[in-house]
């Protein structure tokens, strides 16, 4: 089995990107971020006859989210329940993985925060503490989950390609990545860092400055798995491609695999 995530920042105008990325990846799951578009206007068609079925949340100009699955989607659930919140940022589902086990998957686009002290900042704190809340009891009901998306946290400094450029500031400050933190103390793993990967490995570049061909990213973009799920994990990586397309997102897919053999994850 495997699972992707892709902030697509816009769906509307990267729609091409996801579809000829699907062929060439026929992920058995993919979670988007940043549909930029109301429900309405989701493709779901197009989505379709590339032999997905879909559901997402979608908001005009800003945020959506959605789950394409090579199976049917089951038991939908769009936002976080109890938490008053205007911004499409989650969505979850339920498929059938290929062992014939449920897995729980759930869609995330976290705050960026704008900057640290801001109200923005004070949201995104706010917003991962309703997650941390939500996402326990989701644990407990489905032993094999998934949260995949743009955490906008890179959580180390390893994840970030000048530290002291960027230490305390927005993505990378201390309470930011404790709240991260916080959800991988539920019992969630980092698939990323499950195994050796290249140095200078990230998920997201900033269109100015040439960010892309200097490498100067952040890896904002996780999956994080339970720990029943990533023993079973071979690999996660990056794929950089679509990142230098014509018009690209300014994040690239990240793709965990998922098999049958127990690996060091365990």
């Amino acid at each position: 089995m495997k699972l992707a995530t892709w902030n697509v920042n816009s769906l509307n105008v990267r729609l091409g990107h996801v579809l000829d990325w699907l062929q060439a990846n026929p992920v058995d799951a993919l979670c988007l971020q940043e549909l930029k578009l109301p429900d309405e206007k989701f493709p779901h068609e197009a989505l379709q006859a590339a032999g997905y079925h879909a559901c997402w949340a979608g908001q005009k100009t800003y945020n959506g989210v959605a789950i394409l699955s090579r199976t049917p989607l089951r038991d939908v659930q769009r936002n976080i329940p109890g938490y008053d919140d205007p911004q499409q940022r989650i969505i979850a589902a339920s498929l059938t993985g290929p062992d014939g086990r449920p897995v729980r998957l759930i869609s995330a686009y976290c705050p960026n925060g704008q900057a640290v002290g801001s109200d923005k900042y004070a949201y995104k704190l706010d917003w991962f503490q309703a997650l941390r809340d939500w996402l326990d009891g989701e644990i407990a009901r489905h032993p094999d989950l998934a949260i995949l998306g743009d955490y906008n946290v890179a959580p180390t400094d390893e994840d970030v390609h000048d530290p002291a450029a960027w230490a305390g500031g927005i993505l990378v400050s201390a309470p930011e990545r404790q709240a991260f933190r916080d959800l991988l103390e539920l019992g969630l793993r980092d698939t990323f860092r499950l195994f050796e990967q290249p140095p200078r490995t990230f998920s997201w570049w900033d269109y100015r400055q040439m960010g892309f061909r200097r490498n100067a990213g952040l890896r904002i973009d996780h999956i994080l798995a339970t720990s029943g799920l990533a023993a079973h994990c071979r690999e996660c990586t990056v794929d950089k491609t679509p990142r230098g397309w014509e018009k690209p997102s300014d994040h690239a897919p990240v793709v965990a695999t998922f098999g049958p053999t127990l690996t060091a994850a365990a």
